[in-house]
């Protein structure tokens, strides 16, 4: 008998994770997540339309351009404005 396929083994990802994300420019970061998918997400509109301060303050550049990966996350100032990952994922916050 000849094994063909290692059931115990998974080829799909079950957490996904952000594992890079680049500033492109404006409001816009370009994110790699773990299951090789890319996404393009412009934060803009979100920012835009908040009206609470701790959120409309990253519509200054110097704010914003300050994100940092933190447990497969997206995230500003110690989890000040993190988003969904599925989100993030979909490209569409």
């Amino acid at each position: 008998m000849k094994i063909i396929k290692d059931y115990t083994e998974s080829d799909t990802i079950d957490v996904v994770e952000v594992i890079d994300a680049k500033y492109i420019a404006d409001y816009s970061i370009e994110i790699y997540f773990n299951d090789n998918t890319m996404r393009i997400v412009d934060f803009k509109p979100f920012l835009s339309k908040s009206l609470h301060p701790s959120i409309a303050k990253y519509l200054n550049k110097d704010f914003f351009i300050q994100f940092e990966l933190k447990n497969g996350n997206l995230n500003w100032n110690d989890y000040e404005l993190i988003f969904p990952i599925y989100d993030l994922h979909e490209g569409i916050i």
